[in-house]
């Protein structure tokens, strides 16, 4: 069974849009856990446009399943993720302005910085993972630069789903396949709905994780958190 994470990024932005604690990011994210979530994701950028800083702190003591802070490493993001020492971390290659992650990384050219940024999380024990896409390259070179995991950008098949699900899922199901090969264990995310995701966890050999945010909030406003996370629960 795939394990489901629940990014609450955009309940962070509602709240930001008004000021103020409502609705506060602490409990709905109690309420994700125990509502059957078997992790917390959050991704605090630079601008703090939807979670902030101080929420990845406010956070902490109240997450007993798995905390996952994504981001890009930058070094305040990487003294951040330290003290914090989430369960995992996963680095994006998102610059600064970025409205949200929209590729992987190229692990070629960014192997010895990569490397680097997963050493310093490895030394204090937490787990790694790098979103990148299909490129079977990105993929084998991904492990050698430590990094536990890779996370793979589902975008793509989330847009050509409707086209044809058998050629959407195919350079997922080879990237998979590469990722077991070199010995990296695999999560996925992004687009990931209650539409795509049942095709997408029943094909992919080996998926431990989906982390899902946009799709799983929207549908919250329709069926209530507990029931959505119920479904969505049911498709893993």
């Amino acid at each position: 069974m795939t394990r489901l994470s629940v990014n609450i990024n955009k309940i962070a932005t509602l709240r930001n849009a008004r000021g103020g604690m409502v609705p506060d990011i602490v409990k709905a994210a109690v309420d994700c856990q125990d509502f059957g979530a078997e992790g917390i994701t959050v991704h605090p950028r630079p601008d703090e446009r939807h979670i902030r800083y101080q929420d990845v702190l406010d956070l902490r003591p109240h997450i007993h399943t798995e905390f996952n802070i994504e981001g890009y490493p930058t070094e305040t993001f990487i003294e951040l993720v330290l003290r914090v020492l989430p369960e995992q971390v996963t680095l994006v290659p998102d610059p600064p302005g970025a409205l949200t992650s929209n590729a992987g990384w190229d692990t070629i050219k960014n192997k010895k910085f990569l490397s680097g940024v997963i050493a310093r999380f490895k030394e204090a024990g937490i787990r790694t993972s790098i979103f990148i896409d299909t490129n079977e390259e990105n993929i084998r070179h991904s492990a050698e630069t430590g990094t536990d995991r890779v996370e793979l950008y589902t975008e793509p098949y989330a847009e050509n789903y409707i086209k044809g699900k058998e050629s959407a899922i195919h350079p997922f199901v080879m990237a998979a396949e590469a990722a077991q090969e070199v010995g990296l264990n695999l999560n996925a995310g992004h687009d990931l709905s209650l539409e795509n995701l049942k095709y997408f966890t029943g094909n992919i050999p080996g998926l431990l994780e989906v982390s899902i945010g946009h799709a799983l909030i929207s549908d919250a406003l329709y069926f209530g958190l507990q029931n959505t996370i119920m479904m969505y629960k049911r498709l893993c």
